[in-house]
């Protein structure tokens, strides 16, 4: 076998993948390709990481933002990102409202870790998301969350807790569930024009 291998995709990720995310088995190739290209050494670096998803972003600063969803999906936490972490990163941001979904956007919120989100992270997060508003979009936005503490204050609201308190998972996905602001306020949704 030798190389061989390395540069095709394991039938078990390739299966795992189909299954878990929206791509078909020839997209999957294709990324494949590509990441091997991009990353010889199979991972992808924090900057590297950056860097593909400011293209999603022409338009903003995604800096921030890329470096919390590095973090939500480097689930060994050894600092890179593999091609399956990679690829689910890409699908959950860019997918519909699932359970996976939600369960994803906690350990966004869950800034330190710990299994528990606080109003302090809940801000910070609104601070990245901001960051991914292009400036033209800025003055659209409802008076109540156009800034990130108001964005922030709103989301929060919708939990029923209070500042200082702090969310476990089931508590934020029901709260997320339930209120369809909120399922807009926890990630970016480009305005429709």
């Amino acid at each position: 076998m030798g190389n061989a291998k390395s540069s095709a995709i394991s039938k078990e990720i390739l299966e795992d993948l189909k299954l878990n995310t929206k791509f078909t088995e020839n997209e999957l190739c294709q990324w494949y390709e590509n990441f091997q290209k991009q990353c010889p050494t199979g991972r992808i670096s924090p900057e590297e990481f950056e860097t593909i998803y400011a293209r999603f972003f022409p338009d903003s600063e995604a800096k921030s933002y890329a470096q919390h969803v590095f973090r939500s999906f480097d689930t060994n936490e050894d600092g890179t990102l593999d091609f399956k972490e990679y690829i689910i990163a890409l699908h959950m941001t860019s997918s519909g409202k699932t359970t996976r979904k939600l369960e994803w956007a906690f350990s966004l919120f869950d800034v330190d870790k710990n299994g528990y989100i606080t109003k302090t992270e809940v801000e910070v997060i609104c601070q990245a998301i901001f960051k991914l508003i292009p400036k033209e979009d800025l003055p659209k936005l409802p008076a109540d969350e156009n800034t990130p503490e108001k964005r922030a204050n709103k989301l929060w609201g919708y939990f029923e807790k209070p500042d200082n308190d702090r969310l476990a998972e089931g508590e934020f996905i029901k709260g997320v569930t339930e209120n369809e602001n909120a399922m807009r306020l926890i990630h970016y949704e480009p305005i429709k024009h």
